[in-house]
């Protein structure tokens, strides 16, 4: 959940990117995933670190890592300031099942960036299974 202290920033097209969050004299950049991008900063470096960081690596894939241990590559289907809303990479099967989770925000760890390595690697669990 976005703490009452967090200070919302939308780019010029009113498109919220992130938040600057006061810490000491500066302000700590918060991603729409609720994670930390930068230590403290003045409040123009803030704004400017969000602008420049912007929206695009929310159509990156991810991995989510599952309660039982598994892994599963996803997208990122919704973000909002009460969560995270993942779905399972489909890859753009209209067919396929539709699965999602919802996370808390901040995102926990068990979100992360896809890795190069895992790009081309697909488990029983990542597509179909």
């Amino acid at each position: 959940m976005v703490a009452d202290d967090w200070i919302e920033h939308r780019r010029g097209d009113g498109e919220r990117v992130g938040w600057m969050v006061p810490r000491g004299e500066g302000f700590v950049v918060v991603d729409l995933l609720g994670r930390e991008r930068s230590g403290p900063v003045d409040w123009l470096t803030a704004e400017e670190t969000l602008e420049e960081l912007g929206i695009g690596y929310l159509a990156d894939p991810y991995m989510l890592t599952l309660e039982n241990g598994g892994d599963l590559r996803v997208r990122i289907a919704e973000v909002s300031p009460a969560g995270v809303r993942v779905k399972r990479d489909d890859f753009g099967d209209i067919g396929a099942p539709q699965l999602y989770y919802s996370l808390e925000l901040p995102a926990p760890a068990t979100l992360r960036p896809l890795r190069a390595d895992e790009v081309g690697r697909l488990s029983a669990d990542s597509f179909g299974g």
